[in-house]
């Protein structure tokens, strides 16, 4: 019975021109939640990743500070709003990411009055890399 359900919905996927996109029972598939080209991404023989979870209190802020080359923000809960050297605001939100460029200065809030903030971060660099660098 099983067999022919799956047949049954690879007919129907076939027969309405779209992709084979049978998937077995209990097989989890990735869902792509970002994708972006990024400059400056180190380019020796070996890199260190390392992620990150920072969690904001309501009105918390990251000091005043750069990175050597690109991260990758992923935020879990409540909004984001990066402040970029010469750009505009970003803000990213809940199920949301966004890539901070390397070398450029910025600082991070929780401008939220009742909302905490919690994120993930991904950080490719060469070994020995500090995470940031802290500028007055």
């Amino acid at each position: 019975m099983k067999t022919l359900k799956l047949i049954a919905h690879g007919l129907t996927a076939l027969l309405l021109g779209s992709p084979l996109a049978v998937q077995a029972h209990g097989t989890a598939k990735p869902d792509l939640v970002f994708s972006e080209l990024v400059a400056g991404m180190p380019r020796g023989e070996n890199q260190a990743v390392r992620v990150f979870t920072a969690s904001f209190k309501p009105g918390d802020k990251t000091v005043f500070h750069t990175h050597r080359s690109p991260v990758t923000v992923y935020i879990l809960e409540g909004t984001f709003t990066l402040e970029l050297e010469g750009r505009a605001p970003v803000v990213v939100k809940a199920g949301q990411a966004f890539v901070e460029p390397a070398n450029v200065r910025m600082t991070g809030y929780n401008k939220s009055a009742t909302e905490a903030l919690r994120l993930v971060i991904f950080y490719v660099s060469e070994p020995g890399t500090p995470f940031l660098d802290p500028l007055e």
